[in-house]
Formats: C-alpha cells, sequence, structure tokens
C-alpha cells in the first residue's frame, strides 16, 4: 500500500543545516559516554564525523500524499492521541478551509521529520519521524457549520442508541476529529501540540484521548498486540492483500459524494474494560466469554490463531466448543451479512477511580466505507447477547468522514471545502 510506513535512509531523513536528527543524537550519546569513561573535563574527545543509530525505529517514515490518509492501513503505532475539535462562533467555509491548509502543511512537514514551519516547540529535535501519521475528518455537524450541508453524506447519519451505552456527550462527536500516531511519544506529543496551536481562533478543543499499543520490535516476532484483558486483539481484521479490502473499507474512486473519493468512515468509541472483574474469571472462563484461547488466539474449536473457527464443534459433553455468545463468534463477518471493519485501536489507562478501579480500556477505531453496513448491524447483534458486555462499557463515541488522502499540492478536505 502507499501509505504504509517504509524505512528511510539513516542519516540522511530529517537532516537540518547539515546535521541530521540521528545524527545529533549518536553525536551527543558518544560525547557522553567518551567524558564519563575519562572521568571528567580533561577526558573530552571528538564525536565521530557519523554515529551508528540504536535502532531504525526513529526512521521510519510514512507518506502524507498518498491515496489514502496515512493512519488508516499503517501498521499500528506505538502511541496515540484522538482528538475533536469544534468550529468556534461565527466561524465557517473560510476560516475551516484555511484552518485545514494550516493542519495539512503541518501533518506533511512533521510527517517528514521537519519542524513545524512557525513556531515549533524543538520538543521532537533530536528524532526521525518514528513512523508519524496524522489523519482528518469530519463530524455530522461540520457541513451545517460551513454552509455544506447539502454535501453531507448518508453514511455520516447519527448512530442509532445502543443498549450498551453509557455515553459522555461531552467526549462524543465533535465537528473536526484528527487521529495522531507515532513510535515515539515525544514525537506524537509534539505533532498534538502543534495541531492543537494551529486551531487558533478557527476551532476550540471538544475532548481529547491518549492511547498506546505495542512497542514495534518489542517482541521476537511480528505477532498480533494483546488488549489490557491480554487477550490477543486483531486476528481477523481484513488485510489489503485481499481481493475485496478496498470494496469494504474504502469509498470507491466513483463513489457518493464525490469528494469523499478514496476515504472511509471511522467509529471511534471509548471501551472501558472492567478489570477487577474481568480479572476476578479464570483463564478458563475468560476463554469462553471471548471464544478464543487467551494463550495463542486460536478459536476453542481448535488449529492455531488464523484457524477458521468451526462453530459448530462440540465438546465431549456436547456442548458447543465456541459458546453461542462468545463475543468472536458474534462478530465475525459471515455471522453478520458480510459486514466488515478494519480495527485500528489503542488502549487507554486514565488513572484509577476513587476505589481503587483502573480507568483503562480500548480506543476503539474502526474503518469502513460505510458504517450502516460496517459497525452498526455488528453493534446491534452485540446488543442482543454479547458475552463481553458484563466487562465493558462503552463511555464515548463518535462517527467521521474522513476523505481520501491530498494530492501533492493539496490539502486535506479542499475538493469538499473548494468544490
Amino acid at each position: 500500500m502507499a501509505d504504509q510506513s517504509t524505512p528511510s535512509t539513516p542519516g540522511t531523513q530529517g537532516a537540518r543545516e547539515g546535521i541530521s536528527r540521528r545524527r545529533l543524537l549518536g553525536t551527543a550519546g558518544a560525547t557522553g559516554l567518551v567524558l564519563g569513561a575519562a572521568g571528567g573535563a580533561t577526558g573530552y574527545a571528538a564525536a565521530p564525523a557519523e554515529a551508528t543509530p540504536l535502532t531504525s525505529l526513529g526512521s521510519a517514515r510514512a507518506a502524507f500524499h498518498v491515496k489514502h490518509q496515512p493512519g488508516i492501513t499503517t501498521p499500528m503505532q506505538a502511541r496515540g492521541h484522538l482528538v475533536a475539535f469544534d468550529l468556534a462562533a461565527g466561524a465557517g467555509r473560510k476560516e475551516a478551509a484555511a484552518l485545514l491548509r494550516r493542519w495539512s502543511e503541518t501533518a506533511r512537514r512533521l510527517m517528514a521529520g521537519e519542524p513545524a514551519a512557525t513556531g515549533d516547540t524543538a520538543v521532537a529535535l533530536d528524532a526521525g519521524p518514528s513512523s508519524l501519521t496524522v489523519t482528518f475528518g469530519f463530524g455530522h455537524r461540520f457541513f451545517g457549520r460551513t454552509g455544506l450541508a447539502a454535501r453531507r453524506p448518508a453514511a455520516l447519519d447519527p448512530l442509532p442508541d445502543f443498549s450498551s451505552d453509557h455515553l459522555d456527550k461531552a467526549r462524543s462527536n465533535g465537528d473536526l476529529w484528527v487521529q495522531i500516531g507515532a513510535d515515539d511519544a515525544l514525537v506524537a506529543f509534539h505533532a498534538l501540540r502543534a495541531i492543537q496551536r494551529d486551531a487558533g481562533s478557527a476551532a476550540r478543543l471538544r475532548w481529547q484521548m491518549n492511547g498506546f499499543n505495542r512497542t514495534p520490535g518489542a517482541t521476537d516476532r511480528p505477532m498480533t498486540t494483546r488488549n489490557l484483558m491480554g487477550q490477543i486483539d486483531g486476528t481477523r481484521n481484513p488485510k489489503p492483500a485481499e481481493p475485496d479490502f478496498d470494496r469494504r473499507i474504502f469509498v470507491p474512486e466513483r463513489g457518493e459524494p464525490d469528494w469523499m473519493a478514496n476515504g472511509s468512515y471511522v467509529v471511534v468509541r471509548r471501551i472501558r474494560m472492567l478489570l477487577d472483574d474481568w480479572e476476578r474469571l479464570s483463564a478458563k472462563a475468560q476463554e469462553g466469554v471471548i471464544g478464543r484461547r487467551k494463550s495463542d488466539g486460536a478459536p476453542l474449536s481448535g488449529g492455531g490463531e488464523t484457524t477458521e473457527m468451526d462453530l459448530e464443534k462440540t465438546d465431549a459433553a456436547g456442548d458447543l466448543a465456541v459458546p453461542i455468545n462468545a463475543h468472536a463468534r458474534i462478530t465475525r463477518p459471515d455471522q453478520n451479512g458480510g459486514a466488515a471493519m478494519l480495527r485500528r485501536p489503542f488502549s487507554f489507562h486514565d488513572g484509577f477511580d476513587a476505589d481503587g478501579a483502573p480507568d483503562a480500556g480500548l480506543l476503539f477505531v474502526c474503518w469502513q466505507a460505510d458504517p450502516l453496513r460496517g459497525f452498526v448491524p455488528v453493534q446491534r447483534k452485540l446488543d442482543r447477547g454479547d458475552a463481553l458486555a458484563p466487562f465493558i462499557r462503552h463511555e464515548a463515541s463518535g462517527l467521521f468522514a474522513v476523505p481520501g488522502g491530498a494530492a501533492e499540492g493539496e490539502y486535506v478536505g479542499q475538493r469538499l471545502l473548494e468544490g
């Protein structure tokens, strides 16, 4: 895919005034080691002209000008920020266009490992791009605020109410949505701060959430990540190599509306995990709730992680190997009319309640060509009897239209705002 993160050549990415971020980091480290070994100022030795990077992690770079916005099929990153803004009172289409132009230029520069054009805080001065991606979307109310209600997609109609919802309206929806991901926490924060500063007087912050995933390279081989319940999460995700992937995840080039060509729709849910209750269950009981083995993610019907689940298989007692209300059974696309979503979440932990219960869980982020055929039917089915329901709580929600990537010389959303 064009927007997959690809490593750039160490020592050339992000070069500034003759010295790259990577070389700057290597030089500082080498000098400190020499001084320490020699016992003080008298042990000074010049740093080498070139330093060997400690790792290639920071040099990985995602492209900004791509067919689909970055941050959708980009490999999952270690750090993430989700943030929503509302247009300020009196701000309309003109102000929104200027804001998206600023945001797009900032995203382009930071994703390339460059400083922001104005007022850069130097937070990420020593780092490479670290797979940074910045993704932009529009909420339902944005179109009325900008005089573009006639161009609002039907797929952006508000999500229905679900019985599992306990939603905080202050932390839901929003006119504009931004997703930031990176493999370095400082790089991610640097981008978050730059985006927030760029909003200026055009938009005000509505809500913001912070997340994390396993750091790339933390395992000895590529593995599906685990969530805070300890379960392997993402086994059945659609893969870009599958022949119908684009049809299920992206709006076609000649789709409706035209400005959403190559775009996608994202559902964002803050799902709190009731970990104290969950952790009281035995491992076997947890596996029955999910329908998969905790050790390797294999279905309870047997095989390995990627083995097709046998929904009819029974055990020695004649009971279904995968319980009828197991989460993995209910969410299978072939049990939901082929409904498919690309799940790309972050875990979160925002401290502890007064009683010591962790405020932790999943920032659920899923992508689809049409949420009415993707997220909605699956969530309705989960509402009717998911074994996982007693152990989670949906606390915030949002739906956003994410247009296709910006071409060279364009900003994200230009075909909508200037069409």
